[in-house]
């Protein structure tokens, strides 16, 4: 059981989170600093050192609790339907992703966009490495699921491009996963062409052309679909 003082320093520790979280909102990440934080809070910024060692390990904690909403969101989205609709959630899950991404334009440049400096480093495993992987298993679980149940005609290994083919391997070994190398390709294609027409919506680089882009959105839906093999259907209304 928790002491009282654990409570309080947790408790604390979520107001920072929050606070450096609604100064990304209002005013991007080159806002969230220690010193703006602390003035928020009505605290000295050399008392937020009692929470974070530095600048990076705040950011990085808030980027944990980003990849931790996201999933839950994911999940909820999922645990919704029938395990039998794996079609469905496929779709699903797509859509929950959008409709977080277009709801919070700030987080996902933080989490998707171009690292700044405190993020962009090699150093150990962290939390915020740890929920992203959770997130990015949310993916991939759901594609394993499909595989395992509703298996697609694929490529042989030997018929890989093979410096992919290698790349693959390598991938494959790192996270333990039990795929085709081909299958994998799919899946990083699919993940690509998912994230890269989101990305492009939440940054605005749609906009010469499209005001609405949930048509194109769809599109791509219904072609990922098409590829898996699963049935596509439209979003409700």
């Amino acid at each position: 059981m928790e002491s009282r003082r654990e409570r309080q320093r947790a408790a604390t520790v979520d107001e920072i989170t929050r606070t450096a979280r609604r100064i990304l909102v209002a005013d991007g990440v080159e806002a969230v600093t220690l010193r703006a934080i602390a003035r928020d809070m009505g605290m000295t910024a050399p008392g937020l050192y009692r929470y974070f060692g530095n600048h990076g390990e705040l950011l990085r904690h808030l980027v944990a609790a980003l990849f931790r909403e996201i999933t839950e969101e994911l999940e909820k989205g999922m645990d919704a339907l029938p395990n039998r609709e794996i079609g469905l959630k496929f779709l699903t899950v797509g859509r929950v992703f959008r409709e977080w991404c277009l709801a919070h334009p700030r987080e996902f440049a933080l989490l998707f966009g171009a690292p700044p400096p405190a993020l962009d480093d090699e150093g150990p495993i962290d939390i915020a490495d740890e929920c992203g992987r959770q997130f990015a298993m949310t993916f991939m679980q759901l594609f394993l699921h499909l595989w395992e149940h509703h298996p697609f005609p694929v490529a042989s290994d030997d018929e890989l491009d093979p410096s992919l083919r290698v790349q693959l391997a390598r991938y494959r070994e790192t996270r333990g996963i039990d795929l085709p190398l081909a299958v994998l390709q799919i899946f990083l294609n699919c993940w690509v062409r998912l994230e890269g027409v989101i990305s492009m919506e939440v940054f605005g680089h749609l906009d010469f052309a499209l005001d609405d882009a949930e048509p194109l959105f769809e599109l791509t839906l219904k072609d990922l679909a098409e590829m898996l093999h699963v049935p596509y259907t439209p979003p409700r209304g």
